[in-house]
C-alpha cells in the first residue's frame, strides 16, 4: 500500500477498477491454436487464484490434482495430472484455455470441467444453468497462480 493511502481508499480503488473492467462473456471466447486471450482487462491476482483452487466449493481443484503448494489441504486427488512445474510446461493462454474448457482442448474424453463456458452438458441442476462455474477474473486468478508453480 502506498504511504498515506488508506486501506478503504484502496478498496474502494480495487472495486470501481473491477467493476469497470471489460470481461469477454463465456460465448465470446476464442480460442485460437489451443490458447485463449485474457478475459479481461484486469490482471489475475495469484493470492485469490490459490483460494479459488483450494476451494471445494468453487475450483475445487485438489479433487483431481496435486499441489505441493497446498499441502496443507487434505484429500488430493490423482485423476489429473499433478500442477507442480506447471507453469515450466504451459505458457498463461494455454492454461487459461484449459481452465476454461479442458474439452475444447483435450477432446470430450477428458472428465476434467469448463470453468468458464456454457456448454456443460445436460444433467445441469435448473439453478445453475446458464452460469459459468468461475467469472472470468476467477480464472485470470487461478491463471496467475498457476503460473507461480515452476517446481516440478
Amino acid at each position: 500500500m502506498r504511504k498515506g493511502t488508506s486501506a478503504a481508499a484502496m478498496l474502494l480503488f480495487a472495486v470501481a477498477t473491477a467493476a469497470g473492467a471489460e470481461t469477454v462473456k463465456p460465448d465470446d471466447v476464442s480460442f485460437v491454436d489451443m490458447t485463449v486471450a485474457s478475459l479481461t482487462d484486469a490482471p489475475g491476482d495469484a493470492a485469490s487464484g490459490k483460494l479459488v483452487m483450494v476451494d471445494r466449493k468453487l475450483g475445487n481443484c485438489l479433487a483431481c490434482h496435486q499441489v505441493s503448494d497446498a499441502s496443507d489441504h487434505l484429500f488430493q486427488g490423482d485423476v489429473g495430472p499433478a500442477l507442480d512445474g506447471v507453469a515450466t510446461r504451459y505458457e498463461a493462454p494455454m492454461l487459461r484455455a484449459i481452465v476454461v474448457n479442458a474439452k475444447h482442448v483435450f477432446g470430450d474424453q477428458t472428465i476434467m470441467p469448463g470453468f468458464y463456458t456454457l456448454d456443460v452438458g445436460i444433467d445441469v441442476a435448473e439453478e445453475f444453468r446458464g452460469q459459468t462455474i468461475l467469472t472470468a477474473q476467477e480464472v485470470e486468478d487461478v491463471v496467475a497462480y498457476l503460473q507461480t508453480l515452476t517446481q516440478e
